[in-house]
């Protein structure tokens, strides 16, 4: 399964040109089963992509009192990676201060925020998410669905104000892969401690596209395949 994966991720760095000689990746590791797998298969990927690059994993403590550093930790050296825990406040900021009813959309935009300041401070010049083609799907039909606008995040996005690049090496990764290489190699989610883990409209949605698939088993590839050749947010038909 792991061989799958990464030839996914091979692809997806090679048609968008991901990474380049002498990059710094920092990889995002929120401790969930894609997360950590990412950071497995860009440290795999080391042996085989014709480039260079440094690699570290950058976990943002959120501050919730039920995260399990520990576990994390011992992920972080089973594998061999160089890592860093960035310790926040924003559980407190989002739950306790601001009260917020909402919480996801702010508390996702500080998380990023703080990743992008540590990545800066140590050296980074990009940074990796595991958002998979699932995530691709999902955030395509949620810009619709809520937003009223056809959007979904790009492959390679380059933030000028932080002179950050960020990658998605995933995208060509379906989550069932995923979800089936994390069993295999008995890859366990270190929960983050929030109390609205699972209740999203990402979630909904998420369920939506499981009810339409019963009708047509080809959906998922149909709606990957229009954000393609409709070339939203730097997507292309690759060649």
């Amino acid at each position: 399964m792991l061989q799958r994966v990464l030839s996914r991720l091979r692809k997806a760095v090679t048609d968008y040109n991901m990474i380049c000689d002498g990059d710094r990746i920092a990889v995002g590791v929120s401790g969930g089963k894609d997360s950590q797998l990412l950071l497995i298969a860009l440290n795999e990927a080391r042996r085989f992509l014709p480039v260079r690059y440094d690699l570290m994993g950058i976990t943002i403590d959120l501050g919730f009192s039920d995260f399990d550093r520990q576990r994390l930790i011992s992920f972080y050296e089973s594998i061999g990676v160089e890592y860093h825990i960035e310790k926040t406040h924003i559980a407190q900021i989002v739950f306790d201060i601001r009260k917020e009813e909402n919480p996801c959309s702010l508390c996702a935009n500080m998380k990023r925020g703080a990743i992008y300041n540590a990545a800066n401070r140590l050296g980074f010049n990009k940074v990796a998410y595991a958002h998979h083609m699932d995530d691709v799907i999902e955030t395509f039909l949620m810009a619709q669905i809520y937003e009223g606008r056809i959007h979904t995040f790009s492959p390679v996005t380059f933030l000028d104000r932080k002179q950050i690049t960020l990658i998605r090496p995933f995208i060509y990764a379906e989550e069932k892969l995923i979800r089936a290489t994390v069993r295999e190699l008995g890859l366990t989610p270190i929960k983050s401690g929030c109390p609205n883990d699972g209740y999203s409209k990402r979630q909904f949605i998420k369920e939506l596209i499981t009810d339409l698939t019963r009708e047509n088993r080809h959906i998922r590839a149909n709606l990957f395949g229009a954000i393609q050749r409709a070339g939203i947010n730097g997507w292309k038909v690759p060649i």
